[in-house]
């Protein structure tokens, strides 16, 4: 199993269909069999315990994407701010078994995400929603913006404050959930979530990038 480690809230795994084989499971297992395809996951999580420090208690988004030769899995503390108020999503750790059954279960293998992290974005997101996420150096804009997609579903702009850069996040109204939370998902990869508001960022902050700022990083820094 391959441990890579996105930033202080988010791991990224990935498992192939051999070594899951060499562990005791069948693919079959893991898709249809709620019990075994949880062994796995309690398993692989302790074998990131041993390796990696990552704490395991509380709340986590979990995605499980389905390729040709294994399981990808993106494993985020579930903590983001909206406004600069901290939301906590519907789930907690005694659900987490009721989720590895919803990720994996299912009439055919495809990338599964959890209803529960739907039910958070459903309840968070709207046109007026702000979500602010800090970025450890200018620099981490340059991936985030080559890797993020569909930029007109939302407002886009880069400040600076107090020495850090911020990404500013507005979504349209037409942005559906599963859209908004794949771009959730990216994000995440490259930032963390913040702790101050958009006004505070426009009052005091310097804004770098108004508005477009992945399409104008594209312009003039990727060659």
């Amino acid at each position: 199993m391959d441990i890579e480690r996105i930033n202080e809230n988010t791991l990224k795994l990935f498992i192939s269909y051999h070594d899951i084989e060499e562990r005791g499971f069948t693919k079959d297992e893991v898709w249809y069999n709620r019990e075994k395809s949880e062994e796995l996951f309690w398993s692989m999580m302790d074998e990131i315990n041993d390796e990696e420090y990552f704490e395991v208690e509380g709340p986590l988004w979990i995605q499980v994407i389905v390729q040709e030769n294994g399981l990808e899995l993106t494993i985020t503390h579930a903590k983001i701010y909206k406004d600069g108020q901290h939301i906590e999503p519907p789930f907690d750790i005694e659900d987490k078994q009721r989720m590895m059954s919803s990720a994996f279960g299912g009439d055919e293998p495809k990338a599964h995400e959890f209803d529960d992290f739907e039910d958070l974005v459903n309840s968070t997101i709207d046109e007026d929603s702000d979500f602010i996420f800090k970025l450890q150096e200018f620099d981490d804009i340059i991936p985030l913006a080559q890797k993020i997609q569909e930029t007109s579903l939302y407002h886009n702009a880069l400040y600076q404050w107090e020495g850090n850069y911020y990404l500013h996040i507005r979504f349209n109204e037409e942005v559906l959930h599963d859209e908004a939370e794949d771009i959730f998902s990216v994000i995440t990869e490259f930032s963390t979530d913040a702790e101050v508001t958009i006004h505070i960022l426009q009052e005091y902050g310097k804004a770098l990038m108004e508005k477009d700022c992945f399409d104008t990083v594209i312009k003039y820094f990727v060659k």
